[in-house]
């Protein structure tokens, strides 16, 4: 038995080397799209969405038009169909047990599946301020629908209608209001982080500064902080906006139009 060649060794390293990258470069400049693979199912093979729409007729006949018809799930046996499969596995054990809880993927129960895409979710989820997904008492279908239309439930381009969702929770906030934040006019995400943010009540920034992202401040004099025509100087310096005494009525208010209760 002979020892290796030092020198034909170093080669064939560097030849499987680049041969490697060459395929992932390859592989970024054919592939237009994230390839994720789709959950997995011991024993289960991809049988087509048709196969589900034999019994989930009133959940796949609008699918065409969700946000998540464009997911390809991909099987080894040459299925490639757009739909189910891609979040609730491959069907086959489903479908010859003609349904059954413990023979598919649901991700209406744990937000697992969705975090196999959604990796940047599952890090905002872990901040410090969230809504309780990670604890159970909510799912990802609570507010997106991701069987048909835009994925954000009442969401698409109505930027109205994209409160509602968080309006059926939080109803109060929802008013209405004789004096509305105009701020609620373009959505609660101006303000809300809604996955998860480092500060309290998942607000996008932790003090005034959020205020100050849309109400201009002017600074005309030494001292003299204009905000809305008033001198805002001595009040900036008490805290946030919504917590120093002033403008507590954040989302609206029924009596004043400063929003101060």
């Amino acid at each position: 038995m002979h020892a290796p060649d030092p020198k034909k060794a170093k080669d064939w390293l560097l030849f499987a080397g680049i041969s490697v990258w060459g395929l992932l470069a390859v592989s970024c400049v054919t592939t237009s799209r994230t390839l994720v693979a789709p959950p997995q199912i011991t024993g289960a093979k991809f049988v087509g969405s048709n196969e589900c729409a034999q019994c989930h007729s009133e959940i796949t006949s609008g699918f065409a038009t969700a946000t998540h018809a464009r997911l390809v799930a991909s099987g080894a046996d040459g299925k490639q169909e757009v739909g189910c499969e891609s979040c609730h596995g491959p069907g086959s054990v489903h479908s010859k047990a003609g349904g059954g809880a413990g023979s598919i993927v649901n991700p209406g129960k744990s937000p697992a599946t969705c975090f196999q895409c959604h990796l940047d979710k599952r890090g905002e989820f872990s901040l410090p301020h969230t809504h309780p997904v990670l604890a159970g008492h909510m799912t990802c279908a609570d507010c997106h629908d991701p069987h048909r239309g835009p994925v954000v439930r009442d969401g698409g381009a109505s930027l109205a209608s994209l409160n509602d969702t968080c309006i059926r929770c939080h109803a109060q906030q929802g008013g209405p209001y004789v004096f509305e934040h105009e701020a609620a006019r373009e959505g609660c995400v101006v303000c809300h982080l809604p996955h998860g943010s480092p500060n309290a009540k998942m607000l996008r920034t932790r003090n005034q500064n959020l205020c100050l992202q849309c109400h201009f401040q002017q600074q005309t004099a030494p001292g003299v902080i204009l905000i809305g025509g008033r001198d805002h100087s001595s009040s900036l310096a008490r805290g946030t906006c919504w917590s120093a005494g002033c403008h507590e009525a954040v989302h609206g208010s029924h009596v004043n139009s400063s929003l101060r209760f």
